[in-house]
């Protein structure tokens, strides 16, 4: 990690220990303090359990999505790939968007393949964890609003949601019917930034638009490979949505650990809109994550728990599904050695 890498990841954990100590501030030390001394222990190993598994869930998926794009790899090793991406994400500003080149050079690297095929790889996995998401949460929406009246915070969610189930595939079907304009545009844009940063850079980054097109449209082809494999896009959007299932258990076994329960239905809804704060500049989402959790699940009826209540199960939540990947992922990095993370 550089100098200017580094500078941006304190500065974006500076940010993220500022919202969870304004978070603290308004729900009370007091209060969290005394709702973790209630914590079970045994539960709250079987959060863990429960994070392992999303894991293991998506790491099937990006195994499956390599296979497709002539990559075979092992279940064990897909599996710690994944966390190397999780890790990359985690400590990235902007969450997936920062943490993908470096996640589709690990993947390069552990499966022995091109870096364009390990970005479309990443890609699509991402792109896919997208479409259950949705559904899941839209579903609990609607389940939901049958239980309880619509309130401004879950008109607001939904509207969000909606937005983004719009909004997204079709940035997406438009990206891809102009590929040929977007491959070229890129290439000419990007030619001479290579080129001068090859300059300062000890490394061989200046290719030439001819290489750069090239490179893109094999990211391309491998994206359409993919998406021709209907056995292996309906494998693995049921890994994507058991891994996001297996989240919303490992929230609703934190609220268990505390003495506490929400309605699994309040999770559908609620985990997936929380993942959208993983778009705001800090590591991993962390700290915006936490605050959209906390907000929702102290706000909504049906959850019924208070704010030092949510804070903590959010807390004991983030705590797993944020460092074990963390943890897995870092020593999988450092293992394979790459040097731009």
């Amino acid at each position: 990690m550089n100098a200017a890498q580094l500078r941006t990841t304190a500065l974006g954990f500076l940010g993220t220990f500022a919202i969870l100590g304004v978070l603290l501030y308004f729900v009370g030390v007091e209060e969290v303090v005394r709702e973790l001394r209630k914590a079970d222990p045994q539960v709250v190993a079987l959060v863990v359990v429960a994070t392992l598994g999303w894991l293991a869930a998506w790491g099937f998926g990006l195994r499956t999505v390599l296979h497709v794009l002539g990559s075979d790899i092992s279940l064990a090793k897909s599996f710690f790939v994944l966390n190397g991406a999780m890790f990359s994400n985690n400590v990235t500003p902007f969450g997936q968007a920062g943490g993908e080149p470096v996640t589709a050079l690990l993947i390069s690297k552990v499966a022995d393949t091109e870096y364009e095929r390990g970005l479309a790889a990443i890609a699509s996995v991402d792109s896919l964890n997208f479409v259950p998401s949705i559904v899941l949460s839209l579903s609990g929406a609607a389940f939901y609003a049958t239980q309880t009246p619509f309130t401004r915070q879950l008109r607001v969610a939904t509207t969000a949601i909606l937005v983004l189930s719009v909004a997204v595939p079709i940035l997406g079907f438009f990206g891809w019917r102009n590929r040929a304009v977007v491959r070229r545009t890129v290439a000419r844009l990007l030619a001479p930034v290579l080129r001068r940063l090859s300059k300062f850079v000890p490394a061989d980054i200046g290719l030439s638009r001819a290489k750069i097109d090239a490179r893109i449209r094999e990211f391309f082809t491998s994206i359409e490979r993919v998406a021709a494999d209907r056995k292996a896009l309906g494998l693995t959007l049921a890994a994507s949505t058991a891994g996001w299932v297996l989240q919303m258990v490992a929230l609703w076994l934190a609220f268990v650990a505390i003495g506490s329960s929400v309605p699994f239905s309040v999770l559908l809804f609620v985990v997936p809109v929380g993942a959208i704060a993983g778009v705001t500049p800090l590591p991993g989402g962390a700290g915006g994550i936490e605050a959209v959790l906390v907000g929702l699940l102290s706000s909504l009826p049906a959850a019924g728990v208070s704010w030092g209540t949510a804070f903590t199960a959010v807390v004991l939540f983030r705590a797993a599904i944020y460092w074990v990947p963390v943890v897995i992922g870092g020593s999988v990095v450092s293992i394979v050695g790459i040097d731009s993370v």
